[in-house]
């Protein structure tokens, strides 16, 4: 008779190990339907969060100045050049004007008048890709670019201006710079974007 003591001591520790089994489960599985229940009770509201605010630094792109207002001041042509213009105007000359005359020539490259400014539109058509205006206050160093012997005005570019026309990739791609010396340069437009007819 012992045997089958043993047999239902074995019989009832396998029920227990199972029903501690089967109470841990449950107990596990109440606990995760419980945190669950608090998540959808606290992520479940009839308003929606506020977003919240992203600021994105985005690249400040130049400024250009304004189009002058005022009249280009008379100017001539110095010297020329098959790859450049020099032009001389007043000695004078405040750089609205010099931006004028840069705006002008700007003009004049897009309408094919440059014949009207007394310079040759042929010289323009048949440019290598590109040609340089070169403008300075006065002739004093107009010639610096091209004189023989030492620059007339030493080292350093002094014009006060200049403008370009044409490229190797865009025939009709210019630009215009009003210059201060060595150093510092304000372009006047941006040059990839499509010339705006006036």
């Amino acid at each position: 008779m012992p045997q089958p003591l043993i047999a239902h001591t074995s019989d009832q520790s396998d029920l227990l190990r199972r029903n501690a089994s089967q109470h841990r489960a449950l107990r596990s599985l109440g606990i995760a339907a419980m945190v669950t229940a608090s998540l959808l009770a606290l992520g479940c509201k009839s308003t929606p969060a506020p977003a919240v605010a992203t600021t994105t630094t985005q690249p400040q792109a130049p400024l250009y100045p304004a189009r002058p207002t005022i009249p280009p001041p008379p100017f001539k042509l110095f010297h020329q050049s098959p790859t450049s213009i020099t032009l001389v105007t007043k000695d004078n000359a405040s750089d609205e004007e010099i931006e004028a005359i840069l705006w002008q020539l700007r003009d004049a490259a897009h309408a094919h008048t440059f014949d009207a400014l007394h310079i040759p539109q042929k010289l323009v058509d048949h440019r290598d890709h590109k040609i340089w205006f070169h403008l300075y206050r006065g002739s004093k160093c107009a010639a610096e670019k091209y004189a023989d012997g030492p620059p007339p005005c030493g080292g350093s570019y002094h014009a006060a201006g200049d403008y370009t026309f044409g490229s190797y990739t865009n025939s009709e791609q210019d630009n215009g710079t009003l210059l201060h010396g060595d150093d510092h340069e304000t372009p006047l437009w941006d040059p990839d974007k499509p010339y705006p007819k006036p």
